[in-house]
């Protein structure tokens, strides 16, 4: 067999391989997604056919409470976003050049979250920050009465989702961590290079493509999330998760909570082309 035939055999073979989960994804999730999203465009007539309107986003972004909803989840998505960011790079750089058994005990502390359910998590966190709690109950053992839960405020999703977040992406960095080499870091201490220093022009650029990663997924698990918001968060304003299960199930408005999902698709489809950017730019840069 020439070596033309054998690599168009191998081609097909490698596209038989992925025909099954493509179609599964394409029939499962992309043909009822965009079905969602030609009915808030297209409506049917009271005497028949269909028509073009843009009504139901006219009305979203008319509508106060919709706004303020958007407004809420972008805020908690972003401050949620570099919360995580700030708590869990010190903890990766501090597991990735220390060795013994205190990093390791804090490893799988920090890795803890990760097998644990969310709905147990929220829990957890009522218990413990919530009205009345363990935090308050303690608090008060050494003096402090004017502890003010963040439970039902703007904070309780942040920090159940801080919580709900710190596995992956301390996986991710320590990931992109151990791609840097001791000798270059050796090299700059050798020179007389400082912490701040072998951070900035060392550490920071060879994690630049892992904290793209961990902002772009943690972006997408936080401003489509439901049962934080739901449990730990305010309903007014509220993200757009429990805002969309609430029209849909209690106000009972399909079309207006396909228009929310349609808007919170198009805001976290950003953060997915900047993940698949990224992806398929670094076999490119590691080539050069």
């Amino acid at each position: 067999m020439s070596a033309t035939a054998m690599s168009l055999r191998n081609g097909w073979r490698g596209l038989a391989f992925i025909a099954i989960p493509v179609m599964a994804i394409t029939i499962f999730l992309f043909y009822p997604a965009a079905l969602s999203i030609i009915g808030t465009l297209v409506h049917p007539k009271d005497g028949g056919g269909y028509t073009f309107s843009l009504q139901s986003y006219v009305f979203f972004f008319t509508d106060g409470y919709s706004l303020a909803n958007l407004a809420r989840t972008l805020w908690t998505t972003v401050v949620t976003l570099i919360l995580l960011i700030a708590v869990t790079l010190p903890i990766a750089l501090y597991m990735r050049f220390t060795k013994g058994p205190l990093a390791t005990v804090i490893q799988a502390l920090a890795l803890f979250p990760m097998f644990v359910p969310g709905i147990i998590i929220c829990y957890a966190l009522i218990r413990y920050m919530g009205p009345n709690g363990w935090l308050q109950s303690l608090l008060s053992l050494v003096g402090f009465h004017h502890y003010a839960s963040p439970h039902l405020t703007p904070w309780g999703p942040v920090i159940g989702l801080m919580w709900d977040g710190m596995p992956l992406t301390l996986l991710i960095l320590i990931s992109g961590l151990s791609n840097i080499s001791n000798a270059s870091i050796e090299a700059a201490r050798d020179v007389g290079a400082g912490r701040l220093r072998i951070l900035v022009s060392i550490i920071t650029p060879e994690i630049t493509h892992s904290l793209l990663i961990v902002s772009a997924l943690n972006f997408l698990g936080i401003f489509g999330q439901a049962l934080m918001p739901f449990m730990l968060g305010p309903t007014n304003p509220e993200m757009m998760g429990p805002f969309m299960l609430r029209t849909f199930s209690s106000v009972r408005d399909p079309l207006q909570a396909s228009t929310q999902a349609t808007i919170t698709f198009l805001i976290c489809s950003l953060a997915g082309v900047a993940y698949v950017r990224s992806i398929a730019r670094r076999p490119r840069e590691d080539r050069k």
